[in-house]
């Protein structure tokens, strides 16, 4: 057999360009759920820690009795509110309120805690919508 008469073991041109195709066909179909799913993932976030700061609110009124509790919480800012108040209601808490809130969000604390309810209100920096809680 001669070397202009023998076969080869290899992908033709068409098929690496098939193949490429195909793969950025499916990246471009990827590429917004996976955009949506970091999204949601963070929202979610930002709802569990605006929730572990409602049950922190509870725990510290129920601590400190509602006299106490609100005397030492109006008129304060939120990091006061959160390294006086709430740290030793939190499991793991971040140093900081700064450091607790997620990256891209903002939470806005209750500036008085009677009625106390449930709703700390967060705010999706980029892009200045707030996220349902």
């Amino acid at each position: 057999m001669n070397a202009s008469t023998s076969i080869r073991p290899g992908f033709s041109l068409v098929e690496v360009l098939a193949a490429v195709a195909i793969i950025g066909i499916v990246t471009f179909l990827a590429i917004p759920n996976i955009i949506q799913v970091k999204q949601d993932s963070e929202d979610n976030l930002a709802r569990a820690k605006a929730n572990t700061l409602n049950l922190a609110i509870a725990s510290y009124v129920q601590a400190a009795g509602p006299a106490a509790a609100s005397a030492n919480w109006s008129g304060k800012t939120d990091a006061y509110r959160y390294t006086n108040c709430l740290t030793p209601y939190i499991a793991f808490p971040e140093a900081n309120f700064t450091a607790f809130t997620p990256g891209g969000y903002s939470f806005t604390l209750p500036t008085t805690i009677f009625p106390l309810t449930s709703k700390t209100l967060i705010t999706n920096t980029n892009t200045s919508n707030s996220v349902d809680y």
